[in-house]
């Protein structure tokens, strides 16, 4: 354990941060999971709107810094792709 106190408050702030990076990668991963149940299903209409949903999350969860905005950019494309592939 540390001694000095602006340490102590460091390892406080980033457990915290930590917890909240794991919840929203949590979300991420199911949002991405029902998108990719829908296509599977074949219903278009509720793919394309659970993928809508799971853009929203990735560019906030790249506005807040949980993951990289590159990361978000190439998960929502190929989020659509799967869902524009549809017939």
């Amino acid at each position: 354990m540390a001694n000095i106190k602006s340490q102590k408050k460091r390892i406080l702030t980033n457990e915290k941060a930590r917890q909240r990076n794991r919840s929203v990668k949590s979300k991420l991963k199911t949002a991405t999971k029902k998108v990719h149940a829908a296509v599977e299903v074949g219903n278009k209409a509720e793919a394309l709107e659970l993928a809508l949903a799971a853009c929203r999350m990735l560019d906030q969860a790249a506005s807040k810094g949980v993951i990289h905005k590159n990361q978000a950019a190439n998960r929502k494309s190929g989020l659509m792709g799967l869902v524009n592939d549809m017939s």
